[in-house]
């Protein structure tokens, strides 16, 4: 908890990178929430690793040790062989707990017009998974704007655009998209508080969440939503409220 408010921190990861060479681990994770007065995380795997399966296992056995504090999310290369893809999310959902699916088109190129990628979608909906969506770095498959297209096509689908764009031009499709579809979140990393007061003129705050992605982010994440001249009842709603009631049962 933070100055009276608790904080859902809806976008980290733990793991290995093979793309960076980062790697992040349940401790130091714990330890940069504790520092900062995180209460929960969605854990989830870097878009490219050495194998998904280990990758899954590892945020799995840190959710089992930490089932207050972290909140696991499956993250797979979607071109491997369709039924490995679907048998792996069942394995993340039945047997480590996990409670949503992570697309990176930057490293997963997903396009989200095709009806050829309907499986991604129907397999989030099978396991009642939100999808996490990486937009901005990675055009085409990362602007916000195509995201409508699967998000009418699934309407019972809860899909959160990550960075919710990353502002500039991408900003406002992020905000177009989730005022057409009523099933898109967004998720506010990277952006500046005036983006955010955008955001707001648009989408209501239930639709609305804070993240971090990395651990340096975080301080500048949670400051600029403390810090923001908006109601203690909005603030609650990105900081914690809507993130709980998509990603925790009971919250």
């Amino acid at each position: 908890m933070r100055d009276g408010f608790s904080v859902f921190d809806a976008h980290t990861h733990i793991g290995i990178g093979l793309h960076h060479g980062r790697c992040h681990t349940a401790d130091q994770l714990l330890a940069e929430m504790d520092s900062f007065g995180v209460d929960r995380s969605l854990a989830i795997p870097f878009p490219v690793v050495e194998d998904y399966r280990q990758a899954h296992d590892e945020i799995g056995r840190a959710v089992r040790a930490h089932p207050d504090r972290l909140v696991g999310a499956a993250c797979i290369y979607p071109y491997i062989p369709r039924e490995e893809f679907q048998s792996e999310v069942k394995r993340c959902v039945e047997d480590l707990g996990f409670r949503a699916l992570k697309l990176q088109p930057q490293y997963q190129p997903l396009n989200p017009l095709s009806g050829r990628s309907d499986f991604f979608y129907e397999t989030a909906l099978e396991y009642r998974l939100p999808v996490v969506i990486h937009t901005g770095t990675g055009i085409p498959y990362a602007l916000p704007s195509l995201y409508i297209v699967p998000a009418r096509k699934f309407p019972g689908l809860h899909m959160v655009l990550a960075h919710c764009g990353g502002g500039g031009i991408l900003l406002s499709e992020a905000i177009v998209a989730a005022t057409v579809c009523p099933n898109i979140y967004l998720e506010l990393s990277s952006l500046m508080p005036h983006h955010i007061h955008e955001v707001l003129d648009h989408v209501p705050s239930s639709r609305l969440m804070i993240g971090s992605d990395l651990p340096e982010n975080l301080m500048t994440e949670m400051s600029k939503i403390l810090s923001m001249k908006i109601s203690p009842e909005v603030r609650r709603n990105i900081l914690w409220n809507t993130a709980c009631r998509l990603l925790c049962a009971g919250c």
